[in-house]
């Protein structure tokens, strides 16, 4: 594949997903968010074991990866869906979908307290300027607090992001024997075995409406769109482009959710909105920036 092919697939990927905020919160008003999700990673679990399948990378995880597949499958699928369906009840789409995202800010402190690395002033400036994002989005100085849920549904949004950060560093500290793809569907599976005894415990059998064609529609979107074609363009394009390049250009989600949502569900966007997300890819650029020149330092061999 040719590099702008690559980024035309990365493009076509960050609009799926970035589109698929506002599709969540509809979504949310028809089915309970713990069902919503149990019914969401079912559907990716098909999707991505069909794709596996199809590309010959089927198989059982080997033994040394299975702690990863349950810490991703339990933070990053279960933890991350769970609470960011909860937090949709009450916060706006494109807010929740920046302050969904930030995991990438979180990942370097992380990094230094559990991996010992080094953060360095790039990192430094980066990890500071994406907290700063955060706060403006956060804006409690204007921050209406009696609103009900609406803290609780922030609290959510950060806490979900600090899952997914987690299991990024953990599987970075372990490493993976098996290829992204054939651990993705035990990834689901671990996730969909976790949520649905919780799903079951706090809503019980809830009613699905399975006879409404626009909740059908939204399944299918988020199994075999967002999260089959999504998950495998992405290992596609990661093999093509920068790491800076798919770092920052994947916090366009948020940036694509924002606009959906103000378009489809006429959510209004604010300054704050906009000048945390511009924070918060600074910082991520900063990062990754960071992390670049560390590669390219380590790797390369001194001149003679």
């Amino acid at each position: 594949m040719t590099t702008p092919r690559a980024a035309l697939l990365f493009a076509v990927v960050v609009v799926l997903w970035g589109i698929n905020w506002p599709i969540m919160k509809v979504a949310l008003e028809m089915v309970s968010p713990l069902t919503f999700v149990s019914l969401r990673l079912l559907s990716g679990l098909l999707s991505v074991m069909v794709i596996a399948y199809l590309l010959g990378d089927l198989r059982l995880p080997h033994r040394r990866d299975w702690p990863m597949v349950i810490v991703v499958g339990v933070l990053q699928m279960a933890g991350y869906l769970a609470l960011v369906s909860m937090a949709l009840q009450t916060v706006p789409a494109g807010r929740s979908a920046i302050l969904g995202y930030t995991m990438s800010v979180w990942v370097a402190p992380m990094s230094v307290l559990i991996l010992g690395e080094t953060l360095g002033y790039l990192r430094a400036l980066g990890v500071a300027a994406g907290l700063l994002g955060v706060l403006v989005m956060l804006s409690p100085w204007g921050f209406d607090w009696s609103t009900p849920g609406m803290v609780a549904g922030h609290l959510m949004l950060l806490l979900g992001a600090l899952g997914w950060a987690l299991a990024i560093v953990m599987v970075r500290a372990r490493g993976q024997k098996g290829s992204p793809l054939a651990l993705a569907p035990w990834q689901f599976l671990a996730g969909l075995i976790c949520i649905v005894p919780l799903t079951l415990w706090f809503e019980g059998w809830q009613p699905v409406p399975w006879q409404h064609a626009g909740f059908i529609a939204i399944l299918i979107y988020n199994g075999p769109i967002t999260a089959g074609f999504g998950f495998w363009a992405m290992l596609t394009v990661t093999r093509y482009l920068p790491a800076v390049t798919t770092s920052v250009g994947a916090l366009g989600v948020p940036a694509v959710g924002l606009v959906a949502a103000s378009l489809s569900l006429g959510e209004t966007i604010t300054l704050n909105s906009l000048a945390g997300l511009g924070l918060i890819v600074l910082g991520v650029y900063l990062v990754a920036t960071a992390g670049l020149r560390e590669h390219r330092r380590r790797f390369s061999s001194p001149s003679d």
